[in-house]
């Protein structure tokens, strides 16, 4: 198995709110990866005592540990699960009803022999690779199917929208959210790799229209997460140069991409990295 992990502040004098892991249990089989873009808020009170890196490291955490330890559970109970210990660990001294507590969009993937289960909350994005190397998108696509004027930007979705009927949903401290994600179970045999990415990469294909997802599958695949990041920061740069009035959105954001090649050629057959 071949795993790769990136992940990149869009600013290097701000913490990163993405988080991603791969976990990979003691027994040896099967496992899962996870990835989340915090929500990052407006200035001005949230009603939380803490960051949202620090959300996105718990609830991270707990994803990691719930989805590899827990194999029966399946992955909206995960999630609701480490969305209520999350919120466990500051009820007490934070206002979690408040509308902008800190909040994340959510990848979750775990596989095992038999079968390869996803789930998506929000607008970060799992890309499929088949064994015949098609690949397949799944996107929680909500945010974008809301009319720009109920959006006060491309980065911060007004209350009245935000995890409520009608509009989109993030993890934040309600565990029925849960409910609410993109989800499905794909055989084992149909997957041969996997990338996760956080908005911050995707906007190669979805905002700078660099290629599409089996181009972007391959770059990773060929020559690595990091240079997709690096592609992105110079289309940033670019952007940020030759058209500076007509930006929409952040100019630079935090990057994430995980790639996990599970194995499996054309035939189906899993096959060996070193080639032995």
């Amino acid at each position: 198995m071949r795993t790769e992990l990136v992940s990149e502040p869009g600013d290097p004098d701000r913490p990163n709110e993405d988080f991603a892991s791969v976990g990979l249990p003691a027994s040896g089989q099967g496992g899962s990866l996870v990835v989340l873009d915090g929500v990052t808020p407006p200035r001005g009170d949230d009603g939380c005592l803490h960051s949202v890196p620090w959300f996105c490291a718990r609830l991270g955490g707990a994803l990691t540990e719930l989805s590899v330890s827990q194999g029966d559970l399946p992955l909206p109970e995960v999630l609701s699960r480490a969305i209520r210990r999350v919120a466990d660990a500051h009820a007490g001294t934070c206002d979690l009803s408040h509308p902008r507590t800190p909040q994340a969009t959510v990848v979750l993937a775990r596989w095992s022999a038999s079968q390869v289960e996803y789930l998506i909350l929000s607008d970060s994005a799992l890309l499929v690779e088949s064994p015949a190397g098609e690949v397949t998108v799944l996107l929680d696509d909500r945010l974008s199917r809301l009319p720009r004027a109920s959006l006060v930007s491309d980065a911060v979705a007004d209350s009245t929208v935000r995890n409520k009927e009608g509009g989109f949903f993030t993890a934040a401290a309600d565990p029925a959210v849960a409910s609410r994600a993109v989800t499905g179970t794909l055989p084992r045999s149909s997957v041969r790799a996997l990338t996760a990415l956080t908005d911050g990469a995707t906007r190669w294909v979805e905002r700078f229209h660099a290629g599409d997802w089996a181009e972007l599958f391959a770059l990773v695949r060929e020559e690595g997460s990091a240079s997709l990041v690096e592609r992105v920061r110079r289309l940033e740069r670019a952007d940020a140069t030759e058209r500076p009035g007509s930006r929409r959105g952040k100019a630079y954001d935090d990057a994430t991409v995980v790639f996990v090649e599970l194995g499996g050629g054309p035939d189906g057959a899993a096959r060996d990295p070193e080639g032995l």
